[in-house]
C-alpha cells in the first residue's frame, strides 16, 4: 500500500458571505475545477463578541449543486422554497441536494455557550443530474455512526468505513465525509482508490499527513496517486476528511449556480428575472 503525498497545503481566507457573515474559505468553485468533484469548503465560527448580532444566509438561489452543512456547536434555522423548514443542531447535518432549484435561507444561532462552529461543502452534480428534482437528507447527531478505530474516533456521515455505512446515501459522487478525532501518540490509515480527490481539513491540533506536518487552520489537498492516506500525531489533532471519484466533466460557476455550460447559467438566470426558477 502507497501512502499519498500531499500536493498543496491551503490556508483558508476571509471572506464575507451573505448578509455580512466572515467565514473560512478554504476551496472556491473555480472553471478549473481541480478539486472535482467538490466545489467549496467554508468554515464558519461567528465566536467574537465585535461581529455583533448574527446575521446569516437570507433568501438565496441554488442549482447543479449539492450542500452539505456539518454542525459542530450552535445551529442553523432553514426554511426553503418548497415549504421545508427546520433546525440543524450541534452534531447534526443536513445534505441538500439542489439539482434543478430551490430558494433557501439559513440563519445560524448561538449555543448555550455563545459559540457557533460548523461547517459547509459544495459537491458537484453530475451533468445528467443537475436539473433533478431537489431532495434533504437531514441527519441527526444520534444516527451519526461513531467507529473507534486504533486512537481515532470518526464519525462517519457519508461512505463507508470496515463494514459501517455513513447515513447520507444516494450520492452521485459516491463519497466519503468524515470527522476524524486522532488521540496523542497514534496512527490513521484510510484506504482510497488512486485517482480519487481527497482532501483533509485540519481545524484543531497538528498531525504528519503523508509526509508533512500540518498545523490547524489548514486544508490539505493530496496527490491523486497512492492507495492510502496515513495521519500520524503525537499531540491529536482533529480534521474533516473529504474524498469521491472526479466527474471530469467542465463546470460553469457563477455564484450559487454551478453548470456545464455558459447557455445553461443564462438560462438559469433568464428562469429567476421571469420567475420560472421554481418549478
Amino acid at each position: 500500500m502507497n501512502n499519498r503525498t500531499i500536493s498543496q497545503i491551503i490556508e483558508p481566507q476571509l471572506v464575507i458571505e451573505g448578509a455580512g457573515v466572515l467565514l473560512r474559505r478554504s476551496i472556491a468553485p473555480r472553471a478549473s475545477n481541480e478539486y472535482d468533484p467538490f466545489l467549496l469548503f467554508d468554515h464558519f465560527a461567528f465566536n467574537n463578541p465585535l461581529e455583533g448580532p448574527i446575521r446569516g444566509f437570507p433568501t438565496h438561489p441554488h442549482r447543479g449543486i449539492e450542500t452539505v452543512t456539518y454542525m459542530l456547536e450552535g445551529s442553523v434555522n432553514h426554511r426553503d422554497s418548497l415549504g421545508n423548514a427546520g433546525k440543524i443542531g450541534s452534531g447534526d447535518v443536513q445534505w441538500m441536494t439542489s439539482g434543478r432549484g430551490i430558494l433557501h435561507e439559513e440563519m445560524p444561532r448561538r449555543s448555550e455557550n455563545g459559540n457557533i462552529y460548523g461547517f459547509q461543502l459544495w459537491v458537484n452534480l453530475p451533468a445528467a443530474q443537475k436539473m433533478s428534482q431537489p431532495r434533504y437528507q437531514e441527519v441527526s447527531a444520534g444516527e451519526i455512526p461513531v467507529v473507534e478505530k486504533d486512537g481515532a474516533t470518526i464519525r462517519l456521515v457519508a461512505g463507508e468505513l470496515d463494514g459501517t455505512r455513513g447515513p447520507v446515501t444516494e450520492i452521485a459522487a459516491a463519497p466519503l465525509y468524515m470527522d476524524v478525532k486522532l488521540a496523542p501518540a497514534s496512527k490513521f490509515i484510510l484506504p482510497i482508490p488512486s485517482g480519487h480527490t481527497a482532501l483533509a481539513y485540519v481545524f484543531n491540533g497538528a498531525g504528519e499527513f503523508g509526509d508533512q506536518i500540518v498545523e490547524s487552520v489548514s486544508m490539505v489537498v493530496f496527490n491523486d496517486d497512492g492507495s492510502q492516506i496515513e495521519v500520524k500525531s503525537e499531540a491529536g489533532v482533529q480534521f474533516m476528511l473529504i474524498a469521491g471519484a472526479p466527474f471530469n466533466e467542465p463546470i460553469v460557476p457563477y455564484g450559487p449556480f454551478v453548470m456545464n455550460t455558459r447557455e445553461e447559467i443564462e438560462q438559469t438566470i433568464q428562469e429567476l428575472r421571469n420567475g420560472t426558477f421554481i418549478k
